[in-house]
């Protein structure tokens, strides 16, 4: 198989650009540099597309090293042909290999092999064979100490044939596509646990075509069945199969007795082994898909969350609000280390908001705080409510962040090694605080799945979703750029060509010899070598360098570029960048060569109109109706202001600011039919919903956002 084609088909991605990227990754790059600093080899290919590429790879090999297994079985079994050899090298998939190599795996001790045992599998050729007429004569040749007679001999030989019906490839395909074609999955509630399984209602007779099936939908039903709630099954019409099947294996039968054998045997070995294993298989694929829709859900929340707009080098008041615990606070400074911890208890049942709102205009003072974080737990509205009420000596802004995760990192070992001395509340309120002055860099602490944004994401394939979330978050961690002096280790390990060891070296070094000055100064840091510095300096920023290049995401390989340009234009590389005036006269074509082609100079000029931009968009203050504060105080009809913080297959999860929030069901997101909800909003999106129904008993708000003006 030749895998560079094979990849090239499948993805419909020209093979040069594979050819690339395949020698790329095979020489150690990561995908965030291939895909910035390598676009003349790739054609400028995205992530996404370079994932893809990486991933088939792994796959193909994989089933290479799986071919070498087979091939070596088959010969040992000396049933090695060259047409089998050739199937086998031209294989492209999984599947079908396991159904080339099955007549030849080793077998158990199945009712067919205890039949071979016996000496009937030349019954069971004659049997099949077209001149078997007379077949009760023929079977009473295999009477002998192990057969006690002809129908047991003809018996042993109908276990054989339903095996080869198991195995035949055919067969296994024309199922297989029935499967897939006309699949019906079913749940059912186990008896007396009706009252135990009461969230997965709906499900309790349940039924409809597997290929309609949703993702949230098809994890729901796997998660009652493990949880012991419900019994599912997927199934098609096995009387329609069995007559399709037995078509195809009586076709030979020399007279009606042999006919019937055989059919005998065809519909035991569809119901005994066959619809079995290709239910099972069918199972399986559903599960890869549903995970792959839910995996691809949670990775775009996720994404969307560390992209959030950060407020950036300000002073930050954050409060980590409670009531009978009181609100924790602490104080932070531009770059979101600790400067004071305190608590305060505006909230009842203490009520002391003249005291509580003397502290906080204090410390606001004292510290020349620039913006209040709140998290968005129990009490948050109340104490919004209480901070909108202090009159302020300066000029404050008051956001409402989300908070989950916060107790997750403040129990961690991180936290424990950021705050050796404090306890696990003021840590939870700093992580509130960080999350408003940088949520990328504050977020890569907590582990993803931590994050709240999921949707079953407890219930995918964990392997499969932490490389997902890991690729999501070196993503967005690459797209901003890490500032190296400031950046935890956390943070580092996610660079390009970095990881967790090299991240702890460079802070090692750092703070040892204090803050770099140069990119260059990079090699330096222990085992931090000419491939990773390659890999990793275009992604790090050094403010106040002496070469203004080492804080842009130019990367260095490309400094002699911008110096010829500015050569050229008779200035100095400091004063080019930012000229517009400079810049629009650069003509590129003049910077073209074997090595620079267009899309790394067009990004270079880029980078040089705005160095070291943001991709992140500006931060903005968002209110909640203050009429509104419990779920009680909702009527149907009425219009709100709410923020999205979460996003599924069918639907968005809407805070409208009452402590539960409302959904928004994919139906009611537009008046247009749409694929994704992802298509109309994303996670910390201000939104406009007008209240359709409201359960107070279960606490459900349903919501749309059809006819609402946003």
């Amino acid at each position: 198989m030749d895998i560079i084609a094979t990849i090239r088909q499948k993805l419909s991605i020209q093979q040069r650009r594979v050819e690339a990227v395949v020698s790329l990754l095979d020489s150690g790059a990561t995908i965030p540099f291939i895909s910035r600093y390598r676009k003349e080899a790739t054609g400028s290919l995205d992530e996404v597309s370079i994932q893809d590429i990486e991933q088939s790879l792994g796959r193909l090999r994989e089933l290479e090293k799986r071919k070498e297994t087979v091939v070596e079985a088959i010969e040992n079994a000396g049933a090695m042909t060259g047409e089998l050899r050739q199937r086998i090298d031209q294989c492209s998939d999984s599947v079908t290999l396991e159904d080339i190599y099955l007549p030849f795996k080793p077998r158990r001790r199945t009712r067919a092999a205890i039949a071979r045992e016996k000496g009937l599998e030349p019954l069971a050729k004659i049997i099949m064979s077209r001149d078997s007429g007379d077949i009760d004569r023929k079977a009473r040749r295999f009477v002998n100490d192990t057969v006690s007679s002809a129908a047991e001999a003809i018996e042993g030989a109908g276990d054989i044939i339903a095996e080869w019906v198991n195995e035949n490839e055919r067969s296994r395909n024309f199922v297989r596509n029935r499967f897939a074609r006309e699949a019906i999955i079913s749940s059912k509630v186990i008896k007396g646990k009706e009252e135990a399984g009461g969230n997965y209602s709906q499900y309790f007779d349940f039924s409809e075509p597997l290929k309609r099936c949703s993702s949230h939908r098809y994890l729901a039903m796997r998660r009652g069945e493990n949880e012991g709630i419900l019994r599912v099954s997927i199934s098609i019409d096995d009387s329609e199969t069995i007559d399709r099947l037995d078509s195809q294996w009586t076709r030979q039968a020399a007279d009606k007795t042999t006919s019937e054998i055989i059919s005998k045997a065809v519909a035991d070995g569809y119901r005994r082994l066959l619809r079995p294993s290709v239910e099972n298989e069918t199972a399986v694929s559903a599960k890869t898909n549903a995970d792959s829709v839910a995996i691809k859900a949670f990775a775009d929340n996720v994404r969307q969350l560390l992209m959030a707009p950060p407020l950036g080098n300000k002073r930050v008041l954050a409060i980590d609000p409670g009531f009978r615990t009181g609100c924790k606070i602490v104080c932070l400074d531009e770059q979101g280390l600790l400067m004071h911890n305190d608590v305060i208890y505006p909230t009842p049942p203490r009520n002391e908001t003249r005291e509580a709102a003397r502290k906080i205009a204090r410390l606001v003072e004292s510290y020349k705080i620039d913006a209040i974080s709140i998290g968005n737990g129990t009490a948050s509205r109340e104490t919004e409510r209480f901070i909108k009420g202090v009159t302020f000596p300066r000029s404050v802004d008051v956001f409402v962040v989300n908070e989950n995760g916060a107790s997750v990192y403040s129990a961690s070992k991180i936290a424990r090694e950021e705050f050796p001395d404090k306890d696990v509340t003021v840590r939870g309120a700093v992580s509130i605080g960080r999350r408003l002055i940088d949520p990328l860099a504050e977020l890569v602490k907590i582990d993803p799945k931590s994050i709240g944004v999921g949707q079953y994401q407890h219930d995918v394939d964990q392997t499969r979703l932490k490389e997902a979330l890991d690729f999501t978050v070196m993503n967005c961690v690459n797209s901003v750029g890490v500032n190296v002096n400031t950046a935890s280790p956390q943070l580092l390990a996610y660079v390009s060509g970095i990881g967790p060891a090299l991240a702890a070296n460079i802070v090692a070094y750092r703070t040892e010899h204090g803050d770099f000055t140069s990119r260059q100064q990079l090699k330096k840091v222990a085992r931090l070598g000419d491939k990773a510095f390659e890999q990793c300096a275009g992604f790090l920023r050094i403010p106040g360098a002496e070469n203004p290049l080492d804080n842009s995401a130019v990367h260095p390989e490309s400094y002699h570029v911008v110096e010829q340009m500015a050569r050229d234009l008779k200035m100095k590389v400091s004063e080019l960048i930012s000229n517009h005036d400079a810049i629009s006269r650069i003509d590129l074509t003049k910077y073209v060569n074997e090595t620079i082609g267009l899309p790394t100079l067009n990004d270079i000029v880029a980078e040089l109109e705005k160095p070291g931009r943001d991709p992140r968009k500006k931060i903005a203050v968002f209110e909640f109706d203050p009429s509104v504060k419990e779920i009680s105080d909702l009527k149907p009809d009425m219009e709100l202001a709410g923020i999205v913080n979460n996003i599924t297959d069918f639907g968005a999860f809407v805070d409208i600011g009452v402590h539960q929030s409302g959904l928004v069901h994919i139906s009611q997101m537009s008046e247009k039919r749409i694929s994704s909800p992802h298509d109309v909003v994303s996670l910390n999106q201000p939104v406009k919903v007008r209240v359709l129904e409201v359960d107070l008993d279960r606490k459900r708000i349903a919501l749309t956002m059809k006819g609402v003006q946003q």
